[in-house]
């Protein structure tokens, strides 16, 4: 799989490789200013990692934000559907029922 991203400045091409590890990672080429990768490069060095992993880490933060937002809103939409729970005539406690001991 190829794939190519044009705009000012900037390409990214992605090509499947075979890492030997359990998942098919993918190559992901990118074209960016040369000043702002060496910037980029230095910091990752001081922070003990890479580019690469950085981006890595980025893109997998994007794709579960996603994830996480359309659990919550499936777990929202289903608690509104549930016809069960104490509602506004259900059962109370007292305090003290609560913290029997």
């Amino acid at each position: 799989m190829k794939i190519l991203l044009n705009a000012p400045k900037t390409r990214a091409t992605l090509t499947s490789c075979n890492t030997g590890l359990e998942s098919i990672m993918a190559n992901l080429t990118i074209s960016i200013d040369a000043d702002l990768l060496k910037q980029a490069r230095i910091r990752a060095l001081q922070q003990g990692t890479s580019v690469n992993a950085l981006l890595r880490e980025y893109v997998e933060a994007y794709v579960s934000d996603e994830e996480m937002k359309k659990a919550a809103e499936s777990i929202i939409d289903i608690s509104r559907r549930v016809k069960s729970g104490s509602g506004p005539e259900g059962r109370t406690w007292t305090r003290d029922e609560l913290y029997e001991r």
